[in-house]
């Protein structure tokens, strides 16, 4: 069944690793019969910085409320064209794909900074004007696919479960718990390529193989098993009832069987 895709890229070098596996991404998903959206932020000259040029029609000159300026501009249809035109695509679209470099253990500012202005109040948080109700697993993108590529410079080691640098899908938790599931995505596993710094062409067609592969179970993968917010694990909304990780705290608790979660996929 044809589906339509969304790739929101961030890497100012066309001849980059994250350029061409946007380039096979494309060639692949439309191979298959999808539709292919594409976001080239810095192509695009994306505004990254979040500020009051993003609210042309204040609802208090005095005081700036990121959250009630955002939530007025979407509920009056006055945001910005930019952002409209990308909250447009990810409505149509049934997958979303983040690719990027890993830079400083998170992402390029201009793609956070795309996260920071098109995720508005009443869009990706305060859904429906319900507060916190409609999150983690529920919300305006729910039914979605999301998937993260991440060119990572360093060795698979230094971001294995004991690796220097932390485990990769710990260091990804804001983002794909965070961003990607908070709005109700469905979330799958990080496909990474570690070791870009030195990787040579060889290493670059094995990485291009590899995503192609990839690519043709993006409807098929199953997710990451986070615990959904309205599923009965958070009697009270915020906190994981007491019955369940009993004696575990941190990030993986909130991922209902972390023993069978698939590491990053390199």
């Amino acid at each position: 069944m044809k589906k339509k895709v969304l790739l929101v890229f961030a890497h100012p070098e066309p001849g980059s690793l994250t350029r061409q596996f946007v380039d096979v991404a494309v060639e692949t998903l439309q191979g298959q019969g999808h539709q292919v959206m594409l976001s080239d932020l810095y192509g695009m000259g994306w505004k990254a910085v979040f500020d009051a040029h993003d609210f042309p029609q204040r609802l208090d000159a005095e005081r700036l409320s990121f959250i009630a300026e955002s939530g007025h501009a979407y509920a009056t249809g006055t945001q910005p064209p930019d952002i409209l035109a990308e909250q447009q695509k990810l409505l149509v679209a049934d997958a979303v794909v983040l690719l990027f470099p890993l830079w400083w253990y998170g992402l390029p500012a201009i793609l956070k900074g795309w996260i920071d202005r098109v995720f508005a109040y009443g869009f990706a948080y305060g859904y429906q004007g319900e507060g916190n109700r409609y999150r983690y697993g529920d919300g305006i993108l729910k039914g979605k696919r999301a998937l993260l590529a991440v060119m990572v410079g360093g060795s698979a080691e230094d971001y294995s479960p004991r690796g220097i640098n932390g485990p990769l899908d710990q260091i990804l938790f804001p983002i794909t718990h965070g961003n990607l599931f908070y709005p109700g995505m469905d979330v799958l596993p990080t496909h990474a390529v570690y070791g870009t710094g030195r990787i040579g062409a060889a290493g670059v067609e094995l990485a291009l193989n590899a995503w192609r592969k990839r690519l043709a179970n993006l409807f098929a993968e199953a997710p990451i098993p986070f615990r959904r917010q309205n599923g009965g694990d958070y009697p009270d909304g915020h906190v994981l009832a007491e019955h369940l990780a009993i004696g575990r705290t941190g990030l993986l608790v909130h991922v209902s069987d972390e023993d069978s979660l698939p590491r990053a996929v390199a």
